[in-house]
């Protein structure tokens, strides 16, 4: 049975072992373990019979990618990287829904099996409907130079659930994961419809970028309103930055995420804090209003002046 299921899921059988792999895809065994690593795997033994036709063609790929031109060899690793870390937590999360659905529906392992069989290639076509969308707004962005490119002025927030270690020890493993699916479920709702783009979340926090810094300050005051207005979700503290950021590979990188991080440990509970350039940027606007507080100093910035972001008339 958990050969049949293992087969259904690698869509085939396993024929060859890593040299074997190698050369089948026509690249050195150490490209081909390097990308392998890459892809966030474990080492496989020389003798062990571990890969499938998918992975020579998986190979093949990547390599042809690098050959024509279209990545570099550099790159090769970072792209195997950021796919492997983005499908495994979509791969944990898809197993662990599964495994309950097969809990409660008491399904007889013949079953099991054809449901996964029937399952597969609906999650496929899904996944691969998200990702051309997906892929088609971030080219349009692209496109018209406000996204995608090496570097560009964003908003860059992070959102961050208070006294999480404490809730961490109080909560049930089950209560944990229903808290966190809560949080980056309204998380990633609430910055979407407010023009921001969610770039990660990693448990108890979020980071999240927005084209404008009236963007970036909508986003940020909405994930308040909506916590406030949950009831069942913790306080959050939200730090907030403006400038020149560092995109690659999907991910931000550059002073301004930094004191982003650093604003929002500084932040009390349900407030959000804005560093001095979002502030200037947003000066004069009807929706905001900025109140400049007392400098702090913090790990990297000793002097860093912080304002809390309000609507007109909060307090």
């Amino acid at each position: 049975m958990q050969r049949e299921f293992e087969r259904t899921l690698l869509g085939g059988e396993r024929k060859f072992t890593r040299i074997e792999v190698s050369e089948r895809a026509g690249i050195s065994s150490a490209r081909a373990e390097r990308m392998w690593h890459a892809l966030g795997f474990a080492t496989v033994p020389d003798d062990e019979v571990a890969f499938t036709d998918d992975d020579v063609e998986a190979l093949r790929l990547v390599a042809a990618l690098e050959d024509d031109d279209f990545i570099d060899p550099e790159m090769e690793s970072s792209l195997a990287r950021k796919l492997g870390q983005t499908q495994s937590r979509l791969a944990s999360w898809q197993s662990a829904m599964f495994v309950e659905f097969l809990g409660g529906s008491k399904l007889a392992a013949d079953e099991a099996l054809e449901v996964a069989g029937m399952l597969l290639p609906a999650m496929e076509r899904l996944q691969t409907y998200v990702w051309r969308r997906h892929l088609a707004a971030a080219a349009g962005r692209a496109m018209a130079g406000s996204d995608e490119v090496a570097r560009g002025v964003r908003a860059v927030g992070f959102a961050d659930i208070v006294s999480f270690t404490r809730l961490t020890r109080r909560l049930t493993e089950a209560e944990l994961g229903q808290l966190i699916e809560r949080f980056e479920g309204m998380a990633a709702d609430v910055v979407a419809l407010n023009g921001g783009r969610v770039i990660k979340s990693i448990g108890d926090e979020v980071l999240f970028v927005a084209d404008t810094a009236a963007q970036g300050a909508a986003v940020a005051l909405a994930l308040q309103d909506a916590v406030t207005a949950a009831e069942d979700l913790p306080e959050l503290r939200i730090g907030l930055s403006y400038g020149t950021i560092l995109i690659r590979l999907g991910d931000v990188y550059g002073e301004v995420v930094n004191l982003a991080a650093r604003l929002t440990s500084e932040c009390k509970p349900g407030r959000v804090l804005a560093d001095r350039e979002l502030a200037a940027a947003l000066d004069g606007h009807p929706d905001f209003r900025l109140r400049r507080l007392r400098r702090v100093s913090v790990r990297g910035y000793h002097h860093l002046t912080p304002y809390a972001l309000q609507r007109p008339g909060g307090q």
